[in-house]
């Protein structure tokens, strides 16, 4: 069993109890670091936002059901008042918990139900990596704030980036990169279309600047329509790396485009490169 199915085993057999993201990681094997990442990519959702949703699902369940002391459901989903279960459910579904139990029916409530556990959580095809040791570098471009359940705005990203290429001052040519860096543990990260500098001199105005350290890299290609890279990566997070038994460093994922991928029909190969603990 890979370890985000041992996340989910231990969160769906503990539903009802206090946990935390490092309970999880503990659980699953992982580190904390580990377990964030992998689940982010694999399932488009942060680990403790998936037990919240959970747990207001079930609450909905139970109030459909009749249950005739709020008080409690909101403790059973780890609540300590009325209130700010009242709140919570609120901005979960748009409903009040009392709407929920006086229709008796969860029907149109967007729920999160529970996922199928399975030891091979990905199918995705995915040839096996190469090594490399990677060289530091400075990467410059226009970067932007997503979330791993809302980042379809990133073939926007480059399409505002597009007329930069082959127009920076002592950029490599030919080639570009897309970075994700400053991931936390709620599924937010910072996205970077950008392109290798020589130094941050003389760069276009709004240009954010990244340094990447000299890493040991894990090298993946993807194939095929770049709409694919999301399920490319999971993947990688998902299946790879807990085969492999490696661990992940905290440093930028990086996307590689070099002349073997066409931007205008989004066709080709593009390179990923996961940096590796030593």
């Amino acid at each position: 069993m890979n370890p985000i199915s041992k996340a989910l085993w231990h969160i769906e057999s503990r539903l009802g109890e206090a946990m935390t993201l490092d309970d999880i990681a503990a659980a699953a094997g992982v580190s904390r670091f580990y377990l964030s990442r992998a689940f982010a990519n694999v399932l488009a959702c942060p680990v403790m936002n998936y037990v919240r949703t959970r747990r207001l699902s079930e609450a909905a369940h139970a109030l459909a059901s009749g249950a005739e002391d709020i008080l409690q459901v909101a403790l059973d989903a780890g609540y300590g008042s009325h209130e700010a279960f009242t709140r919570a459910f609120g901005d979960a579904f748009g409903v009040t918990p009392e709407h929920v139990r006086a229709r008796r029916s969860a029907a149109g409530l967007n729920l999160r139900e529970p996922i199928v556990m399975q030891a091979k959580t990905t199918t995705t095809p995915l040839d096996p990596p190469r090594f490399q040791d990677g060289a530091g570098m400075l990467l410059a471009g226009l970067s932007a704030r997503y979330h791993h359940a809302s980042n379809a705005a990133i073939p926007g990203q480059w399409a505002r980036f597009a007329p930069y290429l082959g127009n920076v001052a002592g950029a490599t040519p030919y080639l570009a990169y897309g970075a994700v860096y400053n991931t936390d543990d709620a599924g937010n990260f910072d996205y970077m279309a950008c392109v290798e500098v020589r130094s941050f001199d003389d760069l276009p105005e709004g240009f954010e600047r990244l340094r990447v350290a000299p890493q040991r890299y894990a090298v993946f290609t993807h194939k095929g329509h770049i709409s694919g890279i999301q399920a490319t990566c999971g993947a990688i997070w998902g299946g790879w790396l807990a085969q492999s038994g490696k661990e992940p460093a905290d440093a930028p994922f990086l996307e590689r485009y070099d002349d073997r991928f066409d931007p205008n029909t989004g066709m080709g190969e593009v390179e990923l490169w996961l940096a590796l603990k030593p």
